[in-house]
C-alpha cells in the first residue's frame, strides 16, 4: 500500500483493543460457534472492507468483531467451561491435525450446553459457504469517479501525413 501524506492513519489509541490470548486448538474447537455467534458483526466488517477498499476506515468493525468473540469466550467459560475443555482436549490428543471426526461424542455434550446455556446452535456443514444477504445501517459510500483532463482535437487545418509503415488494415 502507497502511504502520502494524505493517507490517515488510525492512532494508537484507536488501534488497541484486547486480544483473545487463546491457543490455536481452542481457537479451532470453538470455531464454529464463534462464527454463528458473531457472524452479524463479521458480516458488517467484510462489508465495510469490500466497499471501502480501506482497512483504515473499518477499525471499529474490527473492534466489534473482536469483541464479539471476547464476549463469547466468557460466556462460554462461565456456562460450559467443563464441556469445552473436554472437547478441545480429545481434538488436541487424538490427531496431529485436529480432526473432529475422533471426537464426536464430546461434540454432541459441547452442542448441548452451548444450545442450551448459550442459544448458539452448531452450524451444519456448508453452512459459512452458503450465500447470504447481509443489512446495513452504514451508508454505503459514494464512488469517486476519476477526472481525466480532455486531450484538445487538431485544428481542422493541421497536416496530416500518411503512415510511415502502411496503414495497420489487414489487407
Amino acid at each position: 500500500m502507497v502511504v502520502t501524506n494524505k493517507t490517515a492513519i488510525p492512532t494508537e489509541e484507536e488501534l488497541t483493543v484486547q486480544e483473545i490470548n487463546l491457543s490455536w486448538p481452542i481457537l479451532h474447537a470453538a470455531s464454529f460457534y464463534v462464527g454463528k455467534y458473531c457472524e452479524p458483526y463479521n458480516n458488517e466488517f467484510l462489508l465495510c472492507q469490500k466497499e471501502e477498499k480501506d482497512a483504515t476506515k473499518c477499525v471499529n468493525e474490527g473492534k466489534a468483531v473482536t469483541g464479539c468473540a471476547l464476549e463469547f469466550f466468557r460466556k462460554l467459560k462461565k456456562h460450559c467451561r467443563q464441556e469445552f475443555d473436554q472437547y478441545y482436549n480429545c481434538l488436541y490428543k487424538s490427531s496431529y491435525d485436529l480432526s473432529f471426526n475422533h471426537c464426536r461424542n464430546t461434540q454432541e455434550v459441547l452442542d448441548k450446553c452451548v444450545l442450551e446455556h448459550m442459544n448458539v446452535e452448531r452450524p451444519p456443514f456448508g453452512y459459512f459457504c452458503e450465500v447470504k444477504v447481509h443489512e446495513t445501517t452504514r451508508p454505503k459510500p459514494v464512488e469517486k469517479i476519476p477526472e481525466y483532463p480532455t486531450v484538445p482535437s487538431l485544428p481542422p487545418d493541421a497536416p496530416k501525413p500518411p503512415a510511415r509503415f502502411e496503414g495497420r488494415w489487414m489487407v
